[in-house]
């Protein structure tokens, strides 16, 4: 698997990262804590109506965010943070299921990644999560012009997904650096399809996936996420999956599980 080797003095940040691992740990999961099914359930009695989007996979693309070994891998760097959230939505294979329903029904499929270069770690103007990625060294590259390590890292691509990734088909954008799409190319390359429709799956829920959400909503795209095909960091801060799906029930025109999108995406 990757290589883990780190470009900055590493024993201080490796104890700190497993500090911080630990202390989510021990702070989102005490004894008795309600299970995620219940904690991610909708309300009993909703205020709002849901969202009326009806699939219409012609005008419509899959977009899966950060599908990277960091984040989804048990080696990636990110894992200790993210690991549990993956693990308990069943993540991986929920993605499976949607790049294979997506394919077969001949919808676009775009992938919006996350890259670093070694410039992007002397930004003067940083929030704390950025502080946390360049701190751990996620998604580093040695460059946009060259593939030397690229192959097997962090920055790679889960191998399960390359099948769907590299099949000459798919979209694979130029990487967003913060969380929203605003500095890449995905939004145009949708628009040179005549995508009006998107459904958003993938990774951090309410840091990249909410950020395009927003822009999707903002740009007139009409959007749909699907709510056990992403995940979060669970930290004391507070537990990232909850937070998203609490402004998805508010923005999204559409909020679906994964069985429920690949038969919309079958029919």
């Amino acid at each position: 698997m990757f290589s883990t080797k780190r470009t900055r003095p590493a024993a201080a940040r490796a104890s700190r990262f497993l500090a911080l691992a630990l202390c989510a740990h021990l702070y989102l999961s005490p004894a008795g804590a309600a299970a995620p099914s219940a904690t991610y359930a909708d309300p009993a009695n909703p205020a709002l109506k849901k969202g009326a989007m009806v699939l219409a996979p012609k005008r419509a693309a899959l977009v899966v965010i950060d599908p990277q070994n960091d984040f989804m891998d048990p080696k990636g760097r990110a894992w200790p943070v993210v690991g549990e959230a993956v693990t308990e939505q069943k993540l991986i294979p929920h993605l499976h299921q949607l790049f294979a329903a997506a394919k077969a029904s001949g919808m676009v499929v775009a992938i919006s990644p996350h890259h670093y270069y070694h410039w992007d770690h002397q930004w003067k103007v940083q929030g704390p999560l950025e502080v946390f990625q360049h701190d751990i060294g996620i998604f580093d590259r040695k460059g946009p012009y060259t593939l030397e390590g690229f192959e097997g890292s962090g920055a790679d691509f889960l191998p399960e997904f390359k099948q769907y990734i590299l099949d000459g088909q798919t979209i694979i954008a130029s990487p967003h650096k913060l969380y929203g799409p605003q500095v890449n190319d995905l939004s145009f390359q949708l628009r040179k399809q005549h995508v009006d429709q998107v459904i958003i799956v993938g990774m951090l829920s309410n840091m990249c996936v909410e950020s395009h959400v927003r822009d999707f909503l903002e740009q007139g795209f009409e959007v749909a996420v699907v709510r056990d095909a992403i995940a979060a960091p669970k930290l004391p801060e507070g537990d990232g999956n909850l937070s998203a799906l609490i402004n998805f029930r508010y923005m999204a025109n559409g909020l679906w599980t994964t069985d429920e999108t690949v038969k919309m995406m079958k029919r």
